[in-house]
């Protein structure tokens, strides 16, 4: 089983390497086996079994982490062994991992802070999904805060609204991390959503938490999910 990955962004990647889609990066390993010393973090997603990412998972550099936009984002990650330390990693082997947490450098301690570091390469790739999109509830009756996971396609979600029983659709902005918020007082209508993905798929989910006494904390699951 795999250990969840701490993705550093390098700035100077090989130009023939960039062309193929590749960038150069570094990699070490945090937490256990099991995952359980990794859920939770930047992106809110607490429980990642729950969410839907299991423990391939990774923290990444501020840089790729991008205020939270990159929450969600698959990676595949490979080998570099033209560079030192190399060898350390198992050539010929590649792992496509989900961007669940930050790690930002601390740049006053040797590796940024980082042990057991590890030449790779890695590109952004198109990520795998069991089920459909879900929706965590949380908030106050003045306010909706929901937390957007398991998206396939490009993993990450680019704009989102929210639309009650009595209202029309609400336009969300990015609070933290994949949580999304909208100033208004939803509290006992049914709530449906609508999300466009960062790679530029719009879907409408309707009826996604039905009216009545529902209960911040809930998880909704749906059916839809993203090609792109």
């Amino acid at each position: 089983m795999k250990r969840p990955l701490i993705l550093c962004v390098a700035f100077s990647a090989c130009l023939a390497l960039a062309a193929a889609g590749w960038s150069s990066g570094t990699a070490t390993f945090y937490g256990g086996p099991d995952g359980s010393g990794t859920m939770g973090g930047a992106c809110g997603y607490d429980n990642l079994y729950n969410a839907g990412y299991g423990v391939n998972n990774a923290a990444l550099s501020s840089t790729l982490f991008n205020d939270g936009a990159s929450c969600g984002q698959c990676y595949l990650i490979t080998c570099d062994t033209s560079r030192p330390g190399g060898k350390s990693c198992k050539p010929g082997n590649s792992i496509t991992v989900s961007a669940t947490n930050l790690c930002p450098a601390n740049y006053a301690l040797p590796n940024g802070g980082c042990a057991g570091v590890i030449p790779v390469l890695y590109q952004q790739v198109q990520c795998s999904r069991t089920g459909g999109v879900r929706f965590s509830i949380a908030g106050s009756q003045y306010f909706l805060l929901v937390n957007i996971q398991n998206l396939a396609g490009s993993g990450s979600v680019g704009a989102a609204w929210v639309k009650g029983d009595k209202t029309g659709w609400i336009q969300m902005s990015r609070n933290w991390g994949a949580n999304w918020q909208a100033l208004a007082g939803l509290v006992g209508q049914g709530l449906s959503f609508a999300v466009t993905s960062t790679g530029g798929q719009y879907i409408q989910f309707w009826n996604v938490v039905p009216a009545g006494w529902w209960q911040f904390g809930q998880t909704y699951t749906t059916t839809q999910n993203f090609y792109y």
